[in-house]
């Protein structure tokens, strides 16, 4: 059984981010599981700090695109979107080069709120941070 409330591709995912945050930090989805979605960034001079580690914001990044994303594709889209309302982040280990690897999977899809964590990991699958979001599950207004 899965929880997606929509037909969707990788090439899908990852196009619906054109011009977007997400497509200047070269963010692509990976896997589609029944219960879960995997995105990678990589990381380069593009989400790097100054002392040459990946930057947090980048983490919440990437967190909050394969988060909101997997919740969007949760909802009926002709009558619900979601959009965030909280991201909390714990970063555990820091990088300097490669790939991060999101995967995001539902804590709680309610009517109106939703909760992910979202684990980030290098390609050793080592943890680089520890994320939940929190979206808003809000209604579409009827257009006249």
């Amino acid at each position: 059984m899965t929880i997606w409330q929509r037909d969707m591709t990788l090439e899908m995912l990852t196009n619906r981010n054109s011009n977007t945050m997400s497509n200047f930090l070269d963010i692509e989805f990976m896997e589609i599981g029944a219960d879960f979605l995997v995105a990678r960034m990589p990381v380069n001079q593009k989400t790097r700090q100054p002392v040459g580690i990946m930057h947090g914001g980048a983490s919440c990044v990437l967190a909050e695109t394969v988060g909101s994303t997997a919740a969007n594709c949760a909802v009926d889209a002709k009558q619900f979107y979601c959009v965030g309302l909280d991201i909390n982040t714990n970063h555990i280990r820091s990088i300097r080069e490669g790939y991060v690897i999101a995967t995001a999977k539902p804590y709680h899809l309610g009517r109106t709120t939703q909760v992910w964590g979202i684990e980030i990991v290098n390609e050793q699958k080592q943890m680089i941070s520890i994320n939940r979001l929190t979206m808003a599950v809000l209604k579409r207004e009827k257009s006249e």
